[in-house]
C-alpha cells in the first residue's frame, strides 16, 4: 500500500518541484522601491521597472518592460482604447469586481474565488512575471454568513518586486495567509471603511504588511479616503497625487514606508 501511495505522489512531487519558487515568500529582506514620477499607458518602460494605471475603483493595469500586462478585478471595460492584457484578475464579491464574459482574446483569466469548499489556486509563470494568489474568506451579501475562498489576493512578481492586490479582503489574514503572502513592496489596499474590512483593521494589516508603498483603491468618496490617510500618517509618509500612474522600480527603501494616493482613469488611446 505504501508503494501504492508512493507511486501517486512521485507526480505531484515532480510538478512541485518543476514549479518556479516565489522570490517574495523565499527573501526575507526587503529591498525597497524607487519610485519615478512620470508615465503613460503605453509609453516604453526602462528594464527592471513597472508602471501601474489606476483605472477605477479595484482596477489596476500593470505593465511590464517586456510588454507583459495585467488588469486586476477585471470587469470587461479598461477605457475607450482597444487592448488586451495578457492577464486578467477577478473577485466576485460585487460586479464591479468581475465579469462573466471577459474578451476572449484575453489569454489568462483568473478566478480568485473557488467552489465554496475548495480554493482556486493560481501560478502562473510567464517568465519575466509569476502570477500567484492567497485565498481567503468573504461574508456572503445574501445570507450574511461566510463564503469560503470567496477572494483572492493576487500577488506579482516582477522585475524584483513584490506586488500585491488585496481584492475584496473581508477580514484579517492569519499567520499561514501572511505567510504566504511573503514580502509585498508595493500593495493596493481597499480603503472604503465598510464593505470591505473596516478602516482600522485595514490599517492594522497594512502595518503588518509594512510595505515600500501603498496605493489606496476601493472607495467612492474621499472622505473613506481621508480618514484612512489619516490614520496611515503616523507610521507612514504620505504623497498625494493627481495622476493615476506610477512607475516603480527595485533599487532602494524610502525613508519610511509611504502612502501614495492616485485618481482613477480609464485608459485612452495616446492622442485622446
Amino acid at each position: 500500500m505504501r508503494w501504492v501511495l508512493l507511486f501517486l505522489l512521485l507526480p505531484m512531487m515532480a510538478a512541485a518541484q518543476d514549479r518556479r519558487p516565489s522570490h517574495c515568500i523565499a527573501l526575507a529582506d526587503a529591498p525597497g522601491i524607487e519610485y519615478v514620477h512620470r508615465a503613460a499607458f503605453g509609453d516604453a518602460l526602462e528594464e527592471y521597472s513597472v508602471r501601474l494605471n489606476y483605472v477605477a475603483h479595484a482596477t489596476f493595469l500593470l505593465e511590464t518592460a517586456g510588454g507583459l500586462s495585467v488588469a486586476t478585478d477585471y470587469t470587461g471595460f479598461l477605457g475607450s482604447v482597444d487592448f488586451v492584457p495578457t492577464v486578467v484578475t477577478m473577485n466576485h464579491a460585487h460586479d464591479s469586481h468581475w465579469t462573466a464574459l471577459p474578451d476572449e482574446r484575453i489569454p489568462h483569466v483568473l478566478k480568485g474565488w473557488g467552489d465554496g469548499r475548495t480554493p482556486n489556486e493560481h501560478h502562473l509563470d510567464l517568465g519575466e512575471m509569476l502570477v500567484r494568489n492567497v485565498p481567503t474568506d468573504i461574508r456572503n451579501q445574501y445570507s450574511g454568513g461566510v463564503e469560503k475562498y470567496g477572494n483572492s489576493i493576487f500577488v506579482f512578481e516582477v522585475a524584483g518586486l513584490c506586488i500585491g492586490h488585496l481584492g475584496h479582503l473581508h477580514h484579517m489574514p492569519d499567520d499561514a495567509q501572511f505567510a504566504a503572502l511573503g514580502r509585498l513592496d508595493v500593495v493596493m489596499a481597499p480603503v472604503d471603511g465598510g464593505l470591505t474590512l473596516d478602516l482600522p483593521t485595514m490599517i492594522e494589516v497594512l502595518t503588518r504588511l509594512r510595505s515600500s508603498v501603498v496605493i489606496p483603491m476601493h472607495y467612492w468618496g474621499d472622505a473613506s479616503l481621508r480618514e484612512f490617510v489619516s490614520g496611515m500618517s503616523q507610521q507612514f509618509d504620505i504623497e498625494r497625487r493627481g495622476g493615476s500612474s506610477i512607475e516603480l522600480s527595485l533599487r532602494t527603501l524610502p525613508q519610511r514606508p509611504t502612502v501614495i494616493t492616485l485618481r482613477p482613469a480609464y485608459l485612452r488611446a495616446s492622442g485622446e
